[in-house]
């Protein structure tokens, strides 16, 4: 079985957002969560699984990561 992108979840203070998720969605995090419970042998809440999901799609994004660079050059503000 191939490893999963999400290994292990961090412990750090969170910040709270509440937000609706489609059923599908839901569905999706929650199979997710119990593959990730039979991967490392610890319960998964599937709620915790959006934080780092949305990290690494974001991390993982080429385009906002060069244009998150770009607005954070000292550069950016000289035209």
């Amino acid at each position: 079985m191939a490893k999963l992108k999400i290994a292990a979840l961090q412990d750090d203070k969170p910040v709270k957002v509440n937000t609706e998720l489609p059923a599908a969605v839901h569905r999706d995090l929650v199979a997710y969560a119990e593959a990730l419970a039979r991967q490392t042998g610890q319960a998964v809440d599937p709620g915790k699984l959006i934080a780092p999901m949305l990290a690494r799609f974001m991390a993982t994004d080429r385009a906002f990561s060069k244009r998150r660079h770009a607005s954070q050059s000292p550069d950016a503000s000289e035209g």
